[in-house]
């Protein structure tokens, strides 16, 4: 229930999220969705140091922080592309992608270990102060002048994915990106324990596949997306994920681990980079609203599927099954053939 009130409004909510990123100022309305996420964590901070929170007040916080997630990232990955050239795109793409993953490896061994030594309340407490720490940046960047839309409607974005199917083959691999690195999040620690690992080896198993992100941001800075390159990495991170799975011995696992780690990111990657080239700056927000749904509003279902064959068929059956749609997205992105654009 948690997970799911704090992923359901990035999904639900593209339609006003999405507009509302392209009506209002980006950089404004970040100003008002972190701070309201510091003051949220900063409450259950209080709540938990004085022995008063309950599951259900949890679950309602998870909710207020599922919205304000839900409004802020459509107009944060619009935001950092006014930041910089056009033909430096592509790398800011893959250094915000990077900064994502440094984020996902780190904060739960830096919580696990805040609450080990300071307590929970603690680690909501640091939690609220990251979240002025964003807003401190924000009082200091100053991106290029946004332009507005004479219309905000969600279904714009549609009528422009039908206009370029290239647009929904992105959003596509950015879907078939996240379900397939899924299980390397939802199932860590049931792989340590089919690898006859204690628990604290899924922090290993995270940020292992971690450091092939960020490798791959470092390798692929600067290059414009590319449909054979984007299958190639998709390739390699199903396979990658699969071969993990089937491996017999965790550290044979983890130097597969860390090829999927590559592909993901390179995959994710080529494919933001495309949506946030492919249209006017006016669209970037409910384009981004869309990205946003395939990224993170899918998660739960992807979490769901992982947990369901992993109860049914084991761990090592759920890692296979869910490397299925990066390699299903990869072939059939090798035989699309884009029809080229008509010439005014």
């Amino acid at each position: 229930m948690l997970s799911f009130v704090q992923f359901a409004p990035t999904l639900f909510l593209a339609p006003w999220t999405g507009s509302a990123a392209d009506r209002f100022d980006r950089r404004r309305l970040l100003l008002v969705t972190q701070p309201t996420a510091a003051v949220l964590s900063g409450t259950l901070a209080l709540l938990t140091h004085f022995d008063v929170v309950t599951a259900p007040l949890v679950i309602v916080f998870g909710l207020g922080q599922g919205l304000t997630t839900a409004f802020s990232t459509p107009a944060q990955q619009a935001l950092f592309v006014s930041l910089v050239a056009r033909e430096d795109v592509t790398s800011a793409v893959g250094l915000n992608s990077m900064t994502f993953n440094i984020a996902r490896a780190a904060g739960p061994a830096l919580a696990g270990a805040t609450i080990g030594t300071l307590g929970i309340a603690a680690a909501f407490a640091v939690n609220s102060c990251s979240y002025l720490v964003f807003a401190l940046a924000l009082v200091f960047v100053r991106p290029r002048r946004q332009e507005r839309p004479e219309s905000t409607r969600l279904r714009d974005s549609f009528d422009l994915l039908r206009r370029e199917p290239r647009l929904a083959v992105a959003l596509g691999i950015v879907a078939a990106v996240g379900f397939s690195s899924d299980p390397i999040n939802t199932l860590s620690p049931a792989f340590a324990h089919a690898f006859d690992r204690p628990d604290t080896t899924a922090g290993y198993i995270i940020g292992v596949f971690g450091a092939g992100a960020v490798t791959a941001a470092f390798v692929l800075a600067g290059r414009e997306p590319s449909r054979v390159r984007t299958a190639i990495t998709l390739t390699i991170l199903g396979g990658g994920v699969a071969a993990f799975a089937l491996s017999p011995f965790l550290p044979l696992a983890l130097g597969f681990l860390f090829v999927a780690g590559f592909g993901y990111l390179a995959s994710n990657t080529s494919a933001t980079s495309f949506l946030q080239l492919g249209v006017a700056e006016n669209q970037r927000g409910r384009i981004m609203a869309l990205w946003s749904i395939a990224f993170l509003g899918l998660r739960p279902f992807a979490s769901l599927v992982d947990g369901a064959i992993a109860a049914s068929f084991g761990v090592r059956a759920a890692g296979v099954a869910l490397s299925i749609p990066a390699l299903v997205a990869a072939a059939l992105l090798a035989r699309w053939r884009p029809q080229p654009r008509p010439t005014p």
